[in-house]
């Protein structure tokens, strides 16, 4: 468990630490704003696309396998960005490093095959956490490292972490022995790829391209049409890439849709308190942080999700993840509503995060447990990737309108173009109202839960045995 958590905490830096050094890659290789942004924009594409295809061939072919193959692509990205001598090359060693986001769902998924049924929630549950872990802590050790060398160093230490990890799983990771076998569905892996490949290149490009623009307004249309051609092939086909049949039970369906609320409800205070930190004290909101120091105090977010981890897990043993994902998604929404109205100290505001961060842990090791209790064993790794998917596409999302929202509330300050303090709150607003949906959401799988529950409990009485389904035990 702790190699997996040690890959999910690696993985997860890979996303984030390129994000502090887009000034000073820009400045070197003579790039404008926008053309750098696409050095985190071919990472989130990358990890996609390449979540569910991992998480199918992991089902299919070994977990472990498929584990230490995206560890081993993650590792030859590093490695290039340590080398790069080009932008060209250097977005190419990103979109390597965005392949391991599959790694994720499949340590998840190999601690459910291997750890005693007792110790699977607490397992999820860290495993969950190091998502958050690794995002937090990600930018300013990357822009330690950055200050003291040049942005080169970064990914020479990202080099070794990757490698470190790669061998860690070859020596300490067994081969989980569920698998399900079958073909590879190349059509839709592919039809796959493109759909979303059009998505969240419409959606992270929507404020800089216009929402109303041609190109948007095309990809946004071209995706829903690749994607309902999609939809139709994997109901068609006899080993599909994403069993949607399963998809559609009312416990995986409103928790993947829940997952994307919960994943714009995150994100906000990731993408936008190091913002509000570094902020001018003359913008009337702002602390007037370094990046550095900034960077330091979203740490305590990242490791307050490790501390509640553990809780987390006690609590879904004790009443079912279906009210721990409610709780989490209460406790982000008083959050959310908190940072909305930009609090006006350090002190307050990390207190603020504190909340985010208990809330943000019990709805991540609430998922992925609710999945899992409601799909066949054979399927954990692409069910769980799936789930990893759509959360990415909130955080996208939530990155996307939460631009667009900064942009529309301008201030002048010193001369500059700033964003004012409205475009924070209704960013905030937006995030609050979305971990509101996903509470609505959680009580309707409450609702699921418990009315099957009953069924069961009819059917058992009435056929006098004892049986009863294994979603059920697991709740």
């Amino acid at each position: 468990m702790i190699v997996l958590c040690g890959c999910g905490v690696t993985v997860s830096l890979m996303h984030t630490l390129v994000a502090p050094l887009l000034p000073e890659i820009s400045h070197t290789m003579r790039l404008s704003q926008d053309a750098a942004s696409w050095l985190l924009t071919v990472t989130m594409l990358a990890g996609a696309v390449c979540a569910p295809v991992c998480g199918r061939l992991g089902d299919m072919l070994g977990k472990r396998r498929m584990l230490a193959i995206a560890l081993a692509i993650m590792s030859a990205g590093s490695l290039l960005g340590a080398l790069s001598w080009s932008f060209e090359s250097l977005l190419a060693a990103r979109m390597l490093q965005g392949a391991a986001f599959g790694v994720l769902p499949l340590g998840i998924s190999i601690l459910k095959d291997e750890l005693p049924a007792h110790r699977v929630m607490a397992g999820t549950a860290t495993m969950s956490s190091t998502l958050g872990v690794g995002g937090a802590i990600g930018m300013p050790l990357a822009g330690v490292i950055a200050q003291v060398m040049d942005w080169h160093a970064v990914f020479w230490a990202a080099t070794v972490v990757s490698v470190l990890v790669f061998a860690l799983v070859v020596l300490f990771v067994p081969e989980s022995p569920v698998r399900s076998g079958g073909r590879f569905d190349v059509v839709g892996a592919l039809g796959l790829a493109a759909g979303l490949v059009g998505l969240l290149l419409a959606v992270s490009r929507g404020g800089t391209w216009g929402w109303g623009s041609p190109a948007v307004i095309g990809l946004f249309a071209g995706s829903a049409v690749v994607l309902t051609l999609w939809a139709a092939h994997q109901l068609r086909v006899r080993q599909p890439l994403v069993d949607l049949r399963t998809s559609a039970r009312p416990v995986v369906l409103l928790t993947n849709t829940a997952t994307t609320l919960v994943g714009v409800g995150m994100f906000a205070s990731f993408m936008l308190t190091p913002l509000v930190l570094q902020a001018s004290t003359a913008t009337g909101y702002g602390f007037g942080a370094s990046v550095m120091v900034a960077g330091l105090c979203m740490v305590p977010m990242g490791l307050g999700m490790l501390v509640f981890s553990p809780l987390s897990a006690k609590l879904s043993a004790r009443r079912g993840a279906h009210v721990t994902l409610l709780a989490g998604t209460l406790v982000m929404l008083v959050g959310n509503v908190a940072q909305a109205l930009l609090p006006g100290n350090v002190a307050l505001l990390m207190a603020v995060l504190m909340v985010l961060s208990i809330g943000t842990a019990l709805c991540f090791s609430a998922m992925p447990t609710l999945i899992m209790a409601w799909v066949p064993a054979t399927e954990t790794a692409s069910a769980n990737s799936l789930n990893s998917l759509l959360r990415t596409i909130g955080t996208s999302t939530c990155a996307a309108i939460g631009g667009t929202f900064l942009a529309a509330y301008p201030l002048v300050v010193d001369g500059a173009v700033v964003p004012s303090a409205t475009g924070f709150r209704v960013t905030f607003w937006m995030a609050a109202a979305a971990s509101l949906g996903a509470a609505c959401l959680a009580l309707a799988v409450t609702a699921v839960i418990r009315r099957s529950a009953r069924t069961t409990a009819a059917e058992t009485e009435g056929s006098g045995t004892a049986a009863a389904p294994a979603g059920m035990l697991a709740q």
